[in-house]
């Protein structure tokens, strides 16, 4: 099995570079960028295919834009902010954190309270 997806439509050996589906209940075909995996019921079209597309009478066809050429720079700094803001550490908050008591039990699931702490002031 090749590793670059082609054209769904019969006889097309293109490589596929859109993903159309369908909406029925809102006669909509949408013709997005390709899917990360293929999805069942959705069609993988090259660019020749997902330019000449029409839909049936009545039906709307929504195109979304492609995510064509490299991230953008903000596009990298947001990711830089999220790495660095998931390495801060957490800061300590009055709740307990892995503490609590069993009160009750269904099948395999259990009903835990927070674990009452003792606060001793003098």
């Amino acid at each position: 099995m090749s590793p670059v997806r082609s054209c769904s439509r019969t006889a097309c050996r293109q490589p596929a570079v859109f993903t159309l589906t369908y909406v029925y209940a809102d006669s909509t075909a949408v013709l997005g960028p390709l899917a990360t995996y293929v999805e069942p019921h959705c069609y993988d079209l090259c660019a020749d295919h997902a330019e000449r597309l029409t839909a049936p009478r009545g039906w709307e066809v929504v195109r979304l834009p492609s995510e064509a050429g490299q991230p953008s720079t903000d596009d990298l700094e947001a990711l830089a902010n999220a790495v660095r803001e998931a390495a801060r550490p957490a800061p300590a908050s009055g709740e307990p954190v892995g503490q609590g008591v069993e009160v009750g039990r269904r099948g395999h699931l259990r009903v835990l309270r927070s674990a009452q702490q003792q606060n001793v002031e003098r």
